[in-house]
């Protein structure tokens, strides 16, 4: 079967008498050699790589997908993601001109690429993390998670709530009533009714044409599991934080402690990150390879079932819990820590040295809660009844996770080594999306869609070990690993 035809750059060595070959503007320790050898290692085909091989087909050779590999992995280690500036660069850029050897696609021919290989990015990305692995630059020891809204390309005014779709909704029945009644009016006004009959006409029937959507979409909303629908990216969210709203995704990154290598990436479209310790605990685990994990994390992500879901699978969090009895001691109330937990009799005591005896048990989601209550006539008599409950309150309630003992556990192991932990995940992860946003210039997602968005980021990802990886172990190593690799899978292809 005849391979497939690319088409062919110019010969980098080739002599001009002027100028000199291209080869002579590219220094022996510029990065773009390490592009080269990288991406020249890479088996493109069994990456799945649309155009990577195959019978050769009619019509134009098709640009080879290493070239453009090349050419997006440059460009988001430049600060350059744009396609059509991409293609500009191809035109301008020595550096560029010698990488892509001399080829000037066009910037529907660079975006095309981008959207047609969705998949296969991601898989450039595993592929780099093996060669962390195999280059053993992970500690796979101690992961630090964490999380950060991100912009997407959409607009806050093109996301609705529920709330938003019934005010949307309730300005739209008032817009109809009003033009019903200047249409009234116009009836009564002969000399004028026949051409602004005709125009309010026109209006109303647009205004109703928005209702109808509108009410559309709120039945839709309603009818599914969600709390918003986005109309540009479908799945896109409004995620709100301190500093205000943010139109986007939730990004999540897991980093190794070792060399603050990014070990998995994602974007998720929760508006925080509770339900993020176990989910990013487990995928970073299983790309490491190993049989247990530590993680550390912000309170932002403190979730009792989170916690025991990430233990069940060999991982030890370390989360700080939120203080939540801040305000009742500002009250100078007592709190849940005044009243110590009894294992043996089941039972709460409080100050004074009552019980509080179990009650009942209630399911929380996927929690069982036992409840534990006080005796109504021995708190009526309490001398700290006025410290302990609220005036309309006759008795005290506590609540026990049934698998609270894990979570005595957790705090047991905060006091001892959460501060310590604490310091290792700041010095791990808080760098991360402020280098992702300051060097690579990612200020917003230009894809649209979860799929198209995750592609993004892994691109992203990508860019960031690369650079990470040339600073660790320099260039000349890492380009003289990537020719043993090239030589090695040359076999395996042959």
């Amino acid at each position: 079967m005849e391979k497939r035809q690319h088409k062919q750059g110019i010969q980098r060595k080739q002599g001009y008498l002027l100028p000199p070959s291209i080869e002579e503007y590219v220094g022996e320790d510029n990065a773009v050699r390490a592009i080269d050898s990288y991406v020249d290692s890479l088996d493109v085909e069994k990456l799945g790589f649309k155009n990577a091989g195959g019978e050769r087909k009619a019509g134009q050779p098709a640009y080879h997908p290493k070239m453009l590999l090349k050419l997006y992995l440059y460009g988001y280690l430049n600060r350059v993601r744009s396609s059509r500036r991409l293609a500009m660069e191809c035109q301008r850029n020595l550096e560029v001109i010698w990488l892509v050897e001399g080829q000037r696609p066009s910037h529907q021919t660079i975006a095309d690429f981008r959207a047609d290989n969705l998949a296969a990015l991601k898989q450039v990305t595993k592929d780099f993390v093996q060669v962390c692995k195999e280059l053993d630059l992970f500690g796979a020891e101690l992961v630090a998670i964490d999380g950060s809204f991100m912009r997407g390309n959409v607009g806050k005014d093109s996301i609705y709530t529920a709330n938003r779709l019934k005010r949307a909704l309730a300005h739209l029945e008032a817009d109809i009533a009003a033009y019903l009644q200047e249409l009234a009016e116009a009836d009564q006004q002969e000399c004028a009714r026949q051409p602004k009959e005709g125009e309010l006409a026109k209006k109303l029937e647009q205004l109703r044409q928005r209702q109808q959507k509108r009410q559309g979409q709120l039945t839709e909303l309603e009818a599914s599991s969600g709390t918003q629908i986005a109309e540009v990216d479908a799945d896109a969210r409004l995620l709100n934080k301190g500093s205000g709203t943010v139109a986007g995704y939730n990004v999540q990154v897991a980093v190794d402690s070792q060399h603050s290598l990014i070990v998995v990436a994602e974007a998720v479209q929760d508006g925080n990150d509770e339900q993020q310790l176990a989910p990013m605990g487990e995928k970073a685990k299983a790309v490491l390879g190993v049989a247990t994990l530590t993680t550390v994390q912000d309170a932002g992500y403190f979730n009792v079932q989170q916690i025991k879901d990430c233990e069940d699978q060999g991982i030890t969090p370390y989360v700080p819990e939120p203080d939540r009895q801040a305000q009742t001691r500002a009250e100078e109330r007592l709190g849940r820590e005044d009243f110590p937990y009894d294992a043996q009799a089941n039972v709460y005591r409080c100050p004074q040295g009552q019980e509080l005896k179990f009650s009942t048990t209630q399911r929380k989601g996927q929690k069982v809660i036992h409840l534990y209550r006080s005796s109504l006539p021995v708190c009526a008599a309490c001398p700290l009844k006025g410290q302990c409950l609220p005036k309309k309150t006759a008795y005290r309630t506590l609540s026990r996770w049934e698998h609270e003992d894990r979570l005595e556990a957790h705090r047991q192991r905060m006091v001892k080594d959460g501060p310590e932990k604490m310091r290792q995940r700041a010095a791990t992860v808080e760098h991360i999306f402020g280098t992702l946003k300051q060097w690579c210039g990612w200020t917003h997602f230009l894809l649209r869609g979860l799929e198209k968005v995750q592609a993004e980021l892994s691109l992203l990802m990508l860019a960031y070990n690369f650079k990470r990886v040339l600073t660790i172990l320099g260039l000349p190593a890492f380009r003289a690993y990537c020719l043993a690799r090239q030589i090695q899978n040359a076999g395996e292809w042959a």
